[in-house]
């Protein structure tokens, strides 16, 4: 339960923004600039920010980002890793999975692809007291409803 001064200090939640931005590449113009623009917010400041959180990342690397926005035209944000489809594919070397998943094999992937994806997923804000199994069980699934077989070894 929150105290009272918690709940005082607390700052009004105006919107929760959520936009799939290019490591290193926020600039100032779409999607960013018309997202942060509606509520005020200095597009800038949040360029330079994620800009510099984003740097380890290879460029054009898609990162999901959840903005909150406070009344008083201030905001947070979060930087989650890329989408396991995205690390599907780029490991299987593919554009995009089967159009018939379960009919159709779009590529392989190899247990070890789905050991190392669930390592970078753990860091996740939401997978942080995950164990490891259940990471890697959730990627081979979702591996499976895009066509992407994996295998122990490839051959």
């Amino acid at each position: 339960m929150a105290t009272l001064k918690e709940i005082l200090t607390r700052r009004p939640v105006m919107a929760t923004i959520k936009l799939t931005v290019p490591a290193g590449g926020a600039r100032p113009g779409p999607p960013v600039g018309p997202a942060l623009g509606q509520y005020k917010l200095n597009s800038m400041a949040f360029c330079k920010d994620f800009n510099a959180r984003t740097q380890k990342f290879k460029p054009d690397t898609p990162m999901a980002v959840q903005i909150t926005a406070f009344k008083d035209n201030t905001f947070e944000f979060v930087v989650k890793s890329p989408s396991v489809t995205w690390y599907l594919k780029k490991a299987a070397g593919v554009e995009s999975g089967s159009s018939r998943p379960g009919h159709v094999v779009a590529s392989t992937v190899t247990l070890k692809h789905v050991y190392e994806i669930a390592k970078v997923k753990q860091s996740d804000p939401f997978c942080q007291f995950m164990p490891l199994e259940s990471i890697c069980k959730s990627i081979i699934g979702t591996a499976n409803t895009m066509g992407i077989k994996v295998v122990k070894e490839l051959e």
